[in-house]
């Protein structure tokens, strides 16, 4: 959920980015670009951060064999 509002922030910022590009205003379109890659990075990070959450968790079926000997 939270990895999808950070790619759909960081689309919308790099659109934004590219207007200011096209209006030549330099400046504006650097930080808002940088803007959009920090919000891309952030969703890879939660994506990840899931991932691991995930792999992490013990999986019942290899516990209780393992009780057993």
């Amino acid at each position: 959920m939270i990895e999808r509002v950070w790619i759909i922030g960081s689309g919308i910022l790099l659109v934004l980015a590219a207007v200011f590009l096209w209006r030549n205003n330099l400046s504006t379109a650097f930080v808002t670009a940088a803007l959009g890659a920090c919000a891309w990075f952030l969703s890879y990070r939660a994506r990840l951060r899931k991932k691991i959450k995930d792999d992490e968790l013990p999986d019942e079926d290899f516990s209780e064999g393992a009780d057993e000997e």
